[in-house]
């Protein structure tokens, strides 16, 4: 994993994360999800995404990239990721939890953080994307975003197969918020964004659409 992490880089290269699912694509797009968070539905259909809620980190005509924010690694701890990286702790941080952030390349890593760190890609609603060591080893030192989620692989749409799952009822999407992203419990992301839709768990039809 070592070899991997250290070679963490900035650019995203969309991928197709969804391999065996329709890849229907759309004329144009008719809205950005930048920002976005997706909320997995029953009609999804592939197990990796089960009850999932995704921080959409880019979307374009050429596809789309986002990171899912629920399921963590129970058994890969911030501290011993920190010491493979060859990263000094220095005093008392916090434990980050290392989450699963998608089926495309999960050995690289990704932060999703408040903005009071600076990074190169702008903020949407006070959430930035930082994918370089720089701010592993900032947080090491105590010196890193307020609050943060470090993941590792992503979730990658080619060119409107998003949009495709979207339409055929696979996604659900609301406003992304600091608390949801960063304050909620892991087990209770997924039931607080739907409620930002007054959507209850127990009620969910087979009707989606986009907030």
């Amino acid at each position: 994993m070592k070899s991997h992490m250290a070679a963490i880089r900035c650019h995203i290269s969309l991928a197709n994360a969804h391999a065996g699912t329709h890849h229907n694509t759309m004329e144009s797009i008719d809205f950005n999800l930048v920002g976005k968070l997706l909320i997995a539905m029953p009609e999804m259909g592939d197990h990796r995404f089960d009850h999932s809620v995704v921080y959409i980190c880019s979307h374009s005509q050429d596809g789309a990239m986002g990171l899912i924010i629920n399921k963590p690694q129970p058994k890969l701890r911030f501290v011993k990721l920190l010491k493979q990286l060859e990263i000094k702790v220095e005093g008392i941080i916090r434990e980050e939890k290392v989450h699963y952030g998608g089926p495309v390349e999960t050995v690289r890593g990704f932060v999703l953080h408040t903005d009071d760190y600076q990074s190169q890609d702008p903020a949407v609603g006070g959430i930035a994307l930082t994918a370089t060591l720089d701010i592993l080893q900032d947080i090491a030192r105590g010196e890193g975003p307020k609050s943060s989620i470090l993941a590792l692989g992503y979730a990658g749409w080619a060119a409107g197969q998003l949009e495709a799952e979207i339409a055929g009822n696979g996604w659900l999407t609301c406003d992304a918020d600091q608390a949801i992203v960063f304050e909620v419990e892991n087990t209770q992301k997924w039931t607080r964004a739907l409620a930002k839709l007054g959507v209850s768990p127990l009620l969910l039809s087979s009707t989606a659409g986009r907030a």
